[in-house]
C-alpha cells in the first residue's frame, strides 16, 4: 500500500485526493454539530416543527429530507379533535402528542421512495377515480369541475397542490404497507378454529341481583346517618358551594339618555375611507362552461372521441346554438351542467391555468375556441368582464350602515355604564339608579351558575362576580341586551351543610357506600347456593331473586340487564352446556348465569364465513407485523440521529392525568 501511494502518477493522485477528500468530510459530519440543520431549513423557517432525513452519512447530506410543520400538526389536531369542545390551554398538549405520528408518516415517505414506490400525477389520477374519492370527485364517471373540486379542497382546509401532496403520501405509504405486509399468510386450520370459537352461540338463564333494589333495603336511622356525617367530616367540610350577593342596576339601548345614536353622512364616509380595501373588486369574469371529459393520460383513440365531440358541439355554439340548452345537454360537468354551464364570478387563481387563460382573455359575449386541460375539453363562453374597480360609497352603504349603527349603540352603552359607575362608586347603587329612573335590585345569594333576575344574559355579571371582592367598586358589565353596574355586598364562603338540610345526600352517599359489599356477598351466596343444590332456579328461588333466559347470542351480542356478551358474561362461552359461572359483577348488578345451550358453528357455517374470517385475520395479522415494521424503522432512524426536531415549549398536563400519561 505504502509503495502504491509512492508512486508518481495521475491516478494515484486522483485516488489519493478522493481518499482525504472522504475521510474529512466523514469528521466534519462526525464532528460538528448541528451542521444538518441549516440543510434541512429547520433552524430558520418558523412553521418547521422537525426535519426528517435519510439515514446514514451520504443519506444525511445528498438522501431526501423532509419537514414536518406546524400547518401538518394543527390540522391532524382539527381531525382528532372535531365535533369537540377542546379548551384553548390544551391544543400545545394535543400537538405534541400528534406530531410523532406526522414523524413517522414522513419516515414511512422517505423509505417508500428509496424502495422506488413515490406516486406519479397520472397514479393520483387513477386513484381519484376509484372508492370514495371517485364518488366524491367524479361521481357517475362525471368530473365535478373545476369550481367544485377547488371549494371542496378548500373547505377541509387545502390548497390545491397541497391537497394532491397529502393524497400522493398517503398512497405512497399505502403502498410501501403492501410490500412490508405482501407475505403474511394465516393457515386454513386457524382461520377455522377462529370462526369456530367467535361463531359459537350460547343460551343462558341468569339471575340478577340490582343494585337499585339493594338500596331500597338499606333503611339507616337519623343515628346512623349522624354518625355517617361525622366520620365523613372531611367530605362534606365544603359540600355547600361559595356564594355571592348582588346589588346592581341595567339599562337597555331603549333607556340611554338622549335615545339611541344616530349614524351621520361623515361617518359612513369616514369608515368607507378607512376600509376601502373591502370594497376593492378584483378582475373578475362571469362564465359558462362545457366540459367533454378527458384524462390527461387518456389513450389516443378516447382523446380523439372526446376533441371530435367538443368541436362538434362548439359548431352548433358558432351556428347560432343556445350555449345553456346544450351545456345541459352535453357538459360532463356535474356541478355545472343542470344550471346551464354557469360558473358564476371567479378571480385569477381560481381555475386551472389553461382555463384561466382563456376566460379572462374573452370579452362579454365571447365564446372560447377547444381548451385543453388535464380534466378534458372545455368551451368558455364569458357573461360578464369586470376590471379591478372600487366599488362606490353609495353601492355599499347599506352595509355600512347597521355596522355603524352596532358600533355607535356599543360605545354610547358602554359611556353611560362606565358614568353610573363612577356616580355609584360615591353615591350607592340605590341612589345612582333613582337619579337615572332605573331601578336598583338586590339578588338572594347566588352559586356561579345561578341566574339574575332583569337581564338577558347575567353569565358575565356572575364571572366577574366570584373574582371580585366583598364592597369593591361598583364595576360595568354586558348582560347581552345592554349593560349592568353591580357590587358584591355579600359573601358565603363554602362550609358544610348541617345535617337536617343534607340529610336526603346522605341517605343516598350511606347507600351507595354500602351497595358494593352487599351487592358482592349476595352475588356470591347465590354462586354458591346454586353449585351446592347444582341448580340455578332452586338456588335463586331460595333468595326470591328473578331468573331470565337469553336468546342464542354470539360473543357481539348484547342482553338486557347483561349487556355486551364480550364483558363479564363472556365466561358462558367457555362452560359447557349444564355449566354454571361464578360471581359477575357489572358494577350495577350482579349475576349468576347458568348455559342451557351451546350451538357451534356447523362445517357450512364454517366454509360460508371462511373468505371473511381469513380477511379478518390477514388485515389483524398485517397490522401487528407493519406495526413491529415501524417500530424498528423509528427506532433505526432515532439511533441514527436522522430526526431533527426543533427545541420545543413544556407540554403541559391535563389536569387529573400524571405527566407523562
Amino acid at each position: 500500500m505504502i509503495r502504491f501511494l509512492q508512486q508518481d502518477s495521475k491516478l494515484v493522485k486522483g485516488v489519493f485526493i478522493v481518499f482525504i477528500a472522504a475521510a474529512v468530510g466523514a469528521m466534519v459530519i462526525t464532528l460538528v454539530p448541528g451542521i444538518f440543520d441549516s440543510v434541512s431549513g429547520s433552524s430558520s423557517d418558523p412553521n418547521v416543527y422537525a426535519t426528517v432525513h435519510e439515514t446514514g452519512i451520504l443519506g444525511r447530506v445528498f438522501g431526501q429530507s423532509l419537514p414536518v410543520t406546524q400547518t401538518e400538526i394543527q390540522r391532524l389536531v382539527q381531525q382528532q379533535t372535531q365535533g369537540r369542545q377542546v379548551p384553548a390551554f390544551l391544543l400545545s398538549y394535543y400537538e405534541s402528542r400528534v406530531a410523532p405520528q406526522v414523524i413517522q408518516e414522513k419516515i414511512l415517505r422517505i423509505e417508500a421512495d428509496r424502495l422506488g414506490l413515490a406516486v406519479s400525477d397520472a397514479d393520483l389520477l387513477s386513484v381519484m377515480h376509484e372508492g370514495e374519492l371517485g364518488q366524491t370527485f367524479f361521481p357517475n364517471g362525471k368530473y365535478i369541475g373545476d369550481t367544485g373540486y377547488i371549494n371542496f379542497v378548500q373547505s377541509i382546509g387545502y390548497t390545491r397542490s397541497g391537497f394532491e401532496d397529502y393524497l400522493k403520501e398517503r398512497i405512497e405509504i399505502s403502498r410501501l404497507y403492501s410490500v412490508v405486509t405482501g407475505g403474511v399468510t394465516v393457515s386454513d386450520n386457524d382461520v377455522r378454529e377462529s370462526y369456530r370459537v367467535s361463531g359459537t352461540k350460547v343460551k343462558f338463564d341468569y339471575a340478577v341481583i340490582s343494585s337499585a333494589d339493594l338500596a331500597k333495603t338499606v333503611n339507616p336511622t337519623d343515628s346512623d346517618l349522624q354518625a355517617f356525617f361525622k366520620q365523613n367530616a372531611a367530605r362534606y367540610a365544603t359540600a355547600i358551594p361559595e356564594s355571592r350577593k348582588l346589588s346592581y342596576l341595567s339599562f337597555g339601548a331603549d333607556q340611554l339618555p338622549g335615545g339611541k345614536p344616530t349614524v351621520t353622512d361623515a361617518d359612513l364616509q369616514a369608515y368607507y375611507n378607512a376600509h376601502k380595501d373591502t370594497y376593492d373588486v378584483k378582475e373578475q369574469v362571469k362564465a359558462r362552461h362545457i366540459l367533454i371529459t378527458s384524462a390527461k393520460d387518456a389513450d389516443a383513440k378516447t382523446d380523439a372521441a372526446a376533441k371530435a365531440k367538443a368541436e362538434g358541439i362548439l359548431k352548433q355554439i358558432r351556428a347560432g346554438g343556445d350555449f345553456a340548452a346544450l351545456a345541459k345537454a352535453n357538459s360532463d360537468d356535474p356541478g355545472s351542467k343542470d344550471s346551464g354551464g354557469e360558473l358564476g364570478f371567479f378571480t385569477k387563481g381560481k381555475m386551472v391555468p389553461p382555463f384561466e387563460k382563456a376566460a379572462f382573455a374573452l370579452q362579454p359575449g365571447q365564446t372560447s375556441d377547444l381548451v385543453r386541460t388535464d380534466f378534458g375539453y372545455h368551451i368558455i363562453n364569458v357573461e360578464q368582464h369586470d376590471m379591478p374597480h372600487l366599488k362606490p360609497l353609495s353601492e355599499v352603504k347599506a352595509d355600512i350602515e347597521p355596522i355603524l349603527e352596532q358600533q355607535k349603540l356599543g360605545q354610547a352603552e358602554q359611556a353611560y355604564a362606565s358614568q353610573l359607575a363612577a356616580q355609584a362608586k360615591t353615591q350607592g347603587i340605590d341612589k345612582t339608579a333613582a337619579a337615572h329612573n332605573l331601578h336598583a335590585i338586590t339578588t338572594d345569594f347566588l352559586g356561579k351558575d345561578g341566574t339574575i333576575a332583569g337581564v338577558s344574559d347575567g353569565t358575565a355579571m356572575l364571572n366577574q362576580a366570584f373574582v371580585t371582592a366583598k364592597d369593591a367598586a361598583p364595576a360595568a358589565v354586558s348582560t347581552g341586551d345592554g349593560f349592568a353596574v353591580f357590587q358584591v355586598t355579600d359573601i358565603n364562603a363554602p362550609h358544610a351543610p348541617s345535617f337536617d338540610e343534607y340529610k336526603s345526600h346522605l341517605l343516598t352517599d350511606y347507600r351507595d357506600q354500602q351497595i358494593p359489599q352487599m351487592l358482592a356477598a349476595q352475588v356470591k351466596k347465590l354462586d354458591d347456593l346454586a353449585k351446592q343444590l347444582n341448580d340455578l332456579h332452586k338456588a335463586a328461588a331460595q333468595m326470591n331473586i328473578p331468573v331470565k333466559s337469553s336468546d342464542l347470542v354470539a360473543k357481539d351480542g348484547q342482553v338486557p340487564d347483561v349487556g355486551s356478551m364480550g364483558g363479564p358474561a363472556a365466561v358462558a362461552f367457555s362452560l359447557p352446556k349444564g355449566g354454571i359461572s361464578g360471581p359477575l359483577n357489572t358494577g350495577q348488578v350482579g349475576i349468576v348465569l347458568a348455559v342451557t345451550d351451546k350451538q357451534e358453528p356447523t362445517a357450512d357455517d364454517i366454509a360460508k364465513n371462511f373468505n371473511q374470517t381469513r380477511n379478518q385475520m390477514l388485515n389483524q395479522k398485517r397490522e401487528e407485523v407493519f406495526d413491529i415494521y415501524v417500530g424498528t424503522l423509528q427506532g433505526k432512524y432515532e439511533k441514527a440521529g436522522a430526526i431533527r426536531q426543533k427545541a420545543q415549549p413544556a407540554t403541559p398536563g391535563i389536569p387529573g392525568l400524571p405527566s407523562g400519561s
